[in-house]
């Protein structure tokens, strides 16, 4: 358990960032199918974090790539212990619960997600106790090959949540969500998030401040603004959409990030593609980076943005795309640190041309003074 001094969150195991709870959750969603098949009881897995940071989405990406099936309860909807239980029926005399709709059938392998499960009334939370000790509760029982994953908002603060007590936590595997801007960068890009919106994460990181501005609303403002092609002669309009997701200051950075065209920054893409490399892509990124101090935030974005780039396009490389790569990564005013970096990050990028790079002379001894 750890705390969070400015608004006296409490938070339960490792607070780390997304790459790290995924892999945790798998390797447990592995060791419960083993535990099951040994006939030893599952242990269902809680993520904290706060909210509009991804939790779910991790789940659900999980579910998707291990082709699992999928049920889904936010049990803050719950108004009566009929909506977790069931409801009674009378047959021949007996009293019998008839489980709820959303109770799964079939055999897994599967997930029932609780999501924000201390949102819950305290009567629901009791209720849940059960399940998670044995998965089942009075009137029904979750099929073989089926798995507990729960997500919880941190107790404390401003969040309106009902307290877990020990006997509930321990019955849990916990982890805590951190966003990692990088992460949530190399997210967007394969999700199809707006360059435009990738870019002012990547360069004004500290605005994710997790209250109205947060990875959840930044991509509902992202999404709302995908069809303006031309953002400065639409300023009104992109203010007006910023005001109504983002708080203020997050919305006047991304207005100020438009009015110095830094929405506009040269692609990876461009970068690799391009015919001449001295005019296509050094100038235009000397033009936005060698001010009166040099924008070492705009460089790392761009940087960033390139390792993001080849390691979701894992198609080889062409000879020209190479060599504008090592023109790129030569660049004489990008910070040694930004550079080695990004040397260090292509290294293990999925893309396998990518490492020929490595054999330039020049590069090679880069990598050299760093380790």
């Amino acid at each position: 358990m750890s705390t969070q001094s400015n608004h006296n969150y409490t938070f339960y195991g490792t607070q780390t960032k997304a790459q790290e709870v995924y892999s945790f959750v798998n390797h447990l969603l592995e060791s419960n199918k083993v535990a099951e098949e040994k006939g030893k009881k599952q242990t269902p897995i809680c993520i904290w974090g706060r909210h509009g940071i991804g939790k779910t989405e991790i789940v659900e990406q999980i579910a998707k790539e291990n082709g699992y099936q999928w049920s889904y309860i936010a049990p803050a909807q719950f108004e009566e212990m009929g909506d977790l239980v069931g409801m009674p029926t009378v047959e021949d005399g007996v009293t019998t619960f008839k489980s709820p709709e959303w109770v799964p059938t079939e055999e897994g392998p599967g997930i029932l997600l609780i999501d924000d499960v201390n949102r819950a009334d305290d009567r629901i939370l009791r209720g849940i106790m059960q399940l998670l000790q044995n998965y089942e509760l009075v009137s029904w029982k979750l099929p073989k090959g089926w798995q507990i994953v729960l997500t919880a908002n941190p107790d404390g603060g401003d969040y309106s949540v009902t307290p877990m007590d020990d006997a509930m936590l321990t019955r849990m595997m916990h982890v805590t969500l951190k966003f990692d801007y990088k992460d949530w960068a190399l997210w967007a890009e394969k999700n199809g998030v707006d360059e435009r919106g990738i870019n002012f994460v990547l360069t004004y990181p500290e605005i994710v401040s997790g209250d109205r501005t947060t990875p959840r609303t930044l991509v509902q403002f992202f999404d709302s603004i995908a069809s303006i092609k031309d953002l400065t002669e639409n300023l009104g309009l992109v203010q007006m959409l910023a005001d109504s997701c983002l708080d203020e200051t997050a919305g006047n950075s991304f207005i100020a990030f438009v009015n110095q065209n830094l929405e506009k920054l040269i692609s990876s893409e461009d970068i690799l593609n391009a015919k001449k490399f001295k005019e296509g892509v050094e100038t235009k990124i000397a033009d936005v980076v060698l001010k009166e101090t040099l924008r070492v935030d705009i460089i790392a974005t761009i940087c960033t943005r390139m390792v993001n780039y080849l390691e979701i396009n894992t198609k080889k490389l062409t000879n020209a795309q190479l060599d504008s790569l090592k023109q790129f990564i030569k660049l004489e005013f990008l910070p040694n640190d930004i550079r080695l970096t990004m040397l260090q990050d292509l290294m293990t990028s999925k893309n396998g041309s990518v490492k020929m790079v490595m054999a330039d002379v020049e590069i090679g001894k880069m990598l050299l003074q760093k380790m």
